[in-house]
């Protein structure tokens, strides 16, 4: 952990200090080493969902207020766990390195209801080269902006696999300027968005005047616009007498401002 209760105070790990878990409230300890980064340390963590944190974990976690970091969020039957970051729009950041499994994954955005998941797509080598390839085969679908829409490529890419039955929106992070989203699986399939690294930070960040929230509800709806729409029905892939109409969320127009 980041973050610890000194005296009722959350701060971070000094090899001088004693702390408290602000989840459970058992003692833990600082380490301070000269190799790991400092952290604080239970005998056994007490939150099931936590992994050890990576200097891309904390990375992440530092471009947001301090006070948005590892946040107790809590269920109404009482069950709480430790979010990776919670914005002022309620949406939790979860930053995944390690591999997770999918009923796991499920509990959590079940749990968190408005989840964001950033995945460090540099742990498997192969990864990205292949991450790229399927992109390259999937089909354009707009001539301005930078989507695609996949195909069935999910087999030739073991990261897409391992994230196929997300219900939540997921950033993959090849460690560029770039992150690449993958959107929520729909009645008519799965789309992949290009966007700046800088841009998806503006957008979570209190003091941009276009939030995340209009993001995802513009690629939404530009997924309604008439361009995509005559692309999605001359795709051999897909039948013609589908209605994307069958959404729930409300149609918006894409701000001007925003670029994918």
């Amino acid at each position: 952990m980041k973050y610890a209760l000194v005296n009722g105070e959350r701060q971070e790990a000094q090899s001088s200090l004693s702390g408290k878990c602000p989840c459970c409230d058992s003692p833990v300890i600082a380490k301070c080493g000269k190799v790991r980064m400092p952290h604080w340390a239970h005998r056994g963590m007490c939150d099931p969902w936590w992994e050890g944190e990576t200097e891309w974990h904390r990375e992440w976690k530092g471009l947001f207020p301090k006070e948005w970091q590892e946040v107790i969020h809590f269920a109404e039957n009482g069950e709480k766990h430790i979010a990776d970051v919670k914005t002022d729009q309620d949406y939790v950041i979860e930053f995944q390195h390690s591999y997770i499994r999918p009923e796991e994954c499920q509990s959590r955005e079940v749990f968190y209801k408005k989840i964001i998941w950033i995945v460090d797509g540099t742990r498997r080598l192969r990864d990205k080269d292949k991450f790229i390839d399927v992109w390259e085969q999937s089909k354009a679908i707009h001539s301005k902006i930078e989507a695609r829409r996949l195909l069935g490529y999910f087999d030739e890419c073991a990261l897409l696999r391992d994230w196929s039955d997300s219900t939540a929106p997921v950033f993959f992070d090849f460690r560029d300027d770039v992150l690449w989203l993958l959107l929520p699986k729909t009645i008519e399939g799965r789309y992949i968005f290009r966007i700046k690294r800088s841009e998806l930070i503006s957008y979570l960040l209190p003091a941009s005047q276009i939030r995340f929230e209009a993001i995802l509800k513009s690629m939404d709806n530009f997924l309604l616009t008439k361009e995509v729409l005559v692309s999605l029905q001359n795709s051999q892939h897909q039948p013609t007498n589908y209605s994307l109409r069958q959404r729930s969320r409300p149609r918006m127009a894409i701000p001007r401002k925003i670029k994918f």
